[in-house]
């Protein structure tokens, strides 16, 4: 689908330079002399690397729609991750590099979508949310101010996250995954 220059806004994903990217921020433009434009800084969803361009009015860009598929988490094979597809049960591997730090995160039998681009995976999204047991809890230290006394504790996945003082090793918390931060106690 075609779009003007001036119609690019953040979160639509473009076809630029033969490759795909991802529109992080618009910024619309009106010079004192000359046309007026739009800003665009772009992420390139295959590389990472980023582009500020400019877009006229005039100029027409392809929008394109990424596919959303749901995806199973079965396990992890070395520096592979193998998901199963919720509808074909067809398997797709994944670099642990392609989903990044948030991989630790993972668990057996999780639901994931993965955008795809002509069958090709773009991006991981996992669940906003997460439960994990804390594995280690640095104890409490008398007189702190209740306001500002969060402790390091490592959860399960080996990741440390900033916990209030009542939590201790052996508890289930409620982790934002992407923010890696605590949310809540579990139930």
């Amino acid at each position: 689908m075609k779009i003007n220059g001036n119609e690019i806004r953040p979160g639509n994903v473009i076809q630029h330079q033969d490759t795909i990217w991802a529109v992080v921020k618009t910024q619309a433009v009106k010079p004192g002399k000359g046309g007026a434009f739009n800003q665009v800084e772009l992420k390139n969803l295959l590389d990472g690397r980023k582009l500020n361009e400019r877009f006229r009015a005039d100029q027409t860009v392809e929008r394109v729609r990424l596919e959303q598929k749901d995806f199973q988490y079965l396990y992890a094979e070395g520096d592979r991750l193998v998901f199963m597809d919720m509808e074909s049960y067809d398997q797709i591997e994944l670099d642990t590099d392609f989903v990044g730090e948030r991989a630790a995160f993972l668990q057996d039998g999780m639901t994931v979508t993965v955008e795809m681009h002509e069958a090709k995976p773009i991006g991981v999204t996992l669940p906003g949310q997460v439960t994990l047991e804390i594995t280690e809890a640095d104890p409490v230290v008398k007189g702190q101010t209740a306001a500002s006394s969060y402790k390091p504790a490592v959860m399960e996945n080996g990741l440390r996250v900033m916990v209030p003082p009542f939590v201790q090793s052996g508890e289930r918390i409620i982790v934002d995954t992407s923010e890696i931060t605590y949310v809540r106690r579990a139930d």
